[in-house]
């Protein structure tokens, strides 16, 4: 995937791409592709790169050496963290930040894509085709039978079910999703997968994620990352029996 006409088939693409931090080589020469679509997910143990490879990718810290590209041909590495947001990518931390106070609908409406002055904030009122494309959120997220509830009373994984919403309001071609399963409950877990999958019909999504279990609902192509480098990368059985893998992540 090295070369031009290859990347412009990729919604992502990392090549070759090195951080360092006071001497501590964060990315070391890292290589990622994640096609229009589809549905990557990031393993690998604490402090082998993943937060690092989000925040370049999403214009918060600057690589030393390599590419990244996003939708064929826009050069990240030259564009700051709001006009890299305004292309289509979105990023979910892993702790829920939702309006708490607002309901679950208003948390949708107020990150939708429309005019944000002062003004014309105040004076906004849901359009027809605004209140289909909630509607159609609320589905995706399992949240319609809670839609005029404060957000405040939704649990831990319904929370971060409507943070995925928010950002899907925003309309990104690219989510990146970290730990999205973290505190959640086993039948939740289940059900953010299929979320996800669902998401990811028609857009393009990269998930970090320690729980195995989840990354195998998933049931998609994995990438193994220790020490700023990708390790492995396959199906989850192919990246599990991975000897390296298994002596410098999953035998830990």
């Amino acid at each position: 995937m090295s070369e031009a006409s290859d990347r412009f088939k990729t919604m992502l693409y990392l090549n070759g791409v090195s951080v360092s931090f006071d001497g501590f080589k964060a990315l070391n020469n890292l290589s990622i592709i994640v096609h229009p679509n589809e549905m990557l997910a990031i393993i690998g143990p604490n402090g082998a790169g993943k937060t690092t490879m989000m925040d370049i990718i999403t214009g918060k810290t600057r690589p030393d050496d390599g590419e990244v590209f996003f939708d064929g041909n826009i050069d990240l590495t030259r564009l700051d963290e709001a006009a890299i947001a305004n292309l289509g990518i979105g990023r979910k931390f892993q702790k829920p930040t939702v309006f708490e106070s607002h309901t679950v609908w208003d948390n949708l409406q107020l990150a939708l894509k429309t005019p944000r002055g002062v003004f014309s904030t105040l004076a906004y009122v849901a359009a027809n085709d605004d209140v289909a494309r909630i509607d159609a959120i609320l589905d995706t997220i399992r949240l319609s039978g809670r839609k005029g509830e404060l957000a405040a009373g939704l649990s831990h994984g319904q929370k971060q079910w409507l943070e995925i919403g928010m950002l899907l309001a925003q309309d990104p071609k690219l989510l990146l999703v970290d730990e999205p399963v973290a505190g959640m409950t086993d039948a939740e877990t289940v059900e953010t997968a299929k979320l996800l999958k669902d998401i990811a019909r028609t857009r393009s999504v990269v998930v970090v994620e320690h729980d195995m279990s989840f990354v195998r609902e998933l049931g998609v192509r994995v990438s193994c990352l220790a020490e700023g480098s990708v390790l492995a990368e396959g199906t989850l059985d192919q990246v599990s029996a991975n000897p390296v893998v298994i002596e410098r992540y999953l035998g830990r």
